[in-house]
């Protein structure tokens, strides 16, 4: 009797299951300067706790990202770990810090199903809820996953394809209670850019790039106690390379941001997003922004900036072909809300 788990495969998710993913996990201090030096991560919210009490917080809390990393990871073992590739985001929102201290768990329910025409695997689609300690839910978001089938010939369920909403309102947006911009220092920020200095349309190329290293990547996948075996079995894809995960692509666009978006300190709101190519050690990745639109929120002195982040090998302003297609060195395209100083 086998007591190791080989992980689910297409034909066992149905819709309207619910999966508690195991294991719950306390995040320090450590968690935030280990993501800081995988990453080129400086935005001042999340790296001073004075700034972030100046900005009517307790202390600063963990990168928004590195908490969704933290979700993300727990749902792997029951969601992706048979997957093929993670394919997209969609109706992502943050609505409490996460702080050093707080322990974190996550659920998924099973909201779709498609197969695939080839037979051989199939996509599904879940949304996962990360919830803290007091039971309160941190973040949610939904994903959908290409996982393969255990056998080409079992039956194909029938097809369920969720609707999502393709944007946030701002009215969706949870603003953390007490966040006030009213008396900020741009200065410690590091730019002077506020909300009113940015057009919509406007493309901001981020200059810098980050040549993708094997040994990184790996450990901020185990960091974030992601399993699937694509990251780290060299085996098994037939071209014999790891894949980089999309998460770390995400976190190094979002890093890079910071040269131009420095002042984009929250993430509140995922759109959308697609891992348009796949990406791999010694990939060099560059970063641009296009602005999608600005609003105004109930908090004082506090905007919220919609923006497109892509991550890509190539120039800045490249999205797609002339066939619509993704160009083939653009890696990911993110579409997000942030808040911003008015």
């Amino acid at each position: 009797m086998t007591k190791t788990n080989a992980g689910r495969f297409f034909e066992d998710y149905r819709v309207g299951q619910v999966i508690d993913h195991a294991v719950p996990r306390t995040v320090g201090a450590g968690e935030r300067a280990l993501y800081h030096a995988l990453y080129p991560a400086r935005h001042a919210l999340h790296s001073s706790d004075e700034f972030a009490r100046a900005a009517g917080l307790a202390a600063s809390p963990l990168d928004d990202l590195a908490a969704f990393h933290v979700v993300f990871g727990k749902t792997v073992p029951d969601v992706s770990l048979n997957a093929v590739a993670n394919l997209g985001y969609a109706e992502g929102r943050w609505l409490k810090p996460v702080f050093a201290g707080d322990t974190l768990r996550s659920s998924s329910e099973v909201i779709g199903v498609k197969e695939n025409s080839s037979g051989t695997s199939g996509v599904v689609y879940v949304r996962t809820r990360g919830t803290n300690q007091r039971g309160e839910t941190v973040m949610e978001y939904v994903r959908w996953v290409m996982v393969r089938k255990r056998s080409a010939d079992s039956a194909a369920p029938e097809a369920v394809v969720p609707e999502l909403k393709k944007v946030l309102a701002v009215s969706d947006l949870v603003i953390p209670e007490g966040l006030s911009f009213t008396n900020y220092d741009f200065g410690l920020a590091g730019e002077a850019h506020r909300m009113a200095d940015y057009a919509v349309g406007e493309v901001i190329d981020h200059v810098d790039g980050v040549t993708i290293e094997e040994a990184e990547h790996m450990m901020a996948t185990r960091l974030w106690q992601n399993t699937a075996k694509v990251h780290f079995d060299a085996t098994f894809r037939e071209d014999g390379r790891r894949l980089i995960y999309g998460g770390h692509v995400i976190s190094m666009a979002r890093a890079l941001s910071f040269n131009g978006l420095a002042n984009a300190q929250m993430i509140v709101g995922l759109n959308g997003g697609a891992h348009a190519n796949p990406c791999f050690a010694g990939d060099t990745v560059r970063a641009w922004s296009e602005v999608l639109d600005k609003a105004e929120t109930g908090a004082p002195g506090v905007g919220a900036i919609r923006l497109r982040l892509v991550a890509t090998k190539g120039a800045a302003g490249t999205l797609k072909t002339a066939e619509g297609k993704y160009a083939p060195e653009v890696l990911l395209d993110l579409d997000y809300w942030a808040l911003m100083p008015l």
